[in-house]
């Protein structure tokens, strides 16, 4: 019954905050194709740099000369776990909400600027490198951002509501403790996305790079 309820709670949520959520989306999208257009905005020079160091990276990766399992899941975990943090208090503040939404964009942007440079350079070779470094953990990584951007707006709105709003009468403690849930929530996954990054993601590299698939 308990369970049932709260699947019925979960869901008259997601209703009730629908554009939200649907503009959190919108949002990182337009950042991934706005990271893909910069990359064709560059100059030959500038790509010819880049791909350089991408090159001496992957020869680094062939020849096992990454860093440890152990240092990259730490690196990718602090890494997530500060950007997501930052979300969470910018949402307890009331001037964050801006914020936030640049935050979301500059992730969509990153994203999209690295499969963008990657196929742009090696054409199919490079999506089917980006398909294997990059697409593992950010199937985890996105929509954790994503929800925790969205339910930090929505925290951001109801203390904006609170706070100006006199006839808003909700008490904001309850709403308080699902965000903490959300965030703990939203640690829990990271670690595991930071877990794929770090053991699978590499050795899927490695092996794509040592059989001279991209030769």
């Amino acid at each position: 019954m308990k369970k049932r309820l709260y699947h019925s709670d979960a869901a008259s949520y997601f209703r009730e905050n629908s554009s939200i959520f649907l503009f959190i989306v919108i949002l990182f999208l337009m950042g991934v194709i706005f990271g893909a257009i910069v990359v064709n905005s560059m100059s030959i020079t500038q790509k010819e740099d880049l791909f350089y160091y991408l090159s001496q990276f992957f020869g680094q990766v062939s020849d096992g000369k990454v860093s440890e399992d152990n240092d990259l899941f730490l690196q990718s975990f602090f890494h997530n776990s500060k950007f997501i943090g930052l979300m969470w208090i910018l949402g307890i503040s009331i001037i964050g909400l801006p914020v936030i939404l640049i935050l979301l964009f500059i992730k969509g942007m990153v994203v999209g600027f690295t499969v963008g440079f990657l196929v742009s350079q090696m054409g199919w070779k490079g999506f089917m490198l980006a398909f294997v470094s990059i697409l593992p953990q950010n199937l985890i990584i996105i929509p954790v951002f994503i929800m925790m951007a969205a339910l930090s707006v929505i925290f951001s709105l109801r203390m904006i509501k609170k706070q100006f709003m006199k006839k808003y009468a909700q008490p904001i403690m309850p709403f308080f403790k699902s965000y903490i849930i959300a965030f703990i929530a939203a640690v829990i996954f990271i670690s595991a996305a930071s877990g794929i990054e770090a053991f699978l993601s590499p050795w899927l590299m490695k092996t794509v790079v040592s059989s001279g698939f991209l030769k």
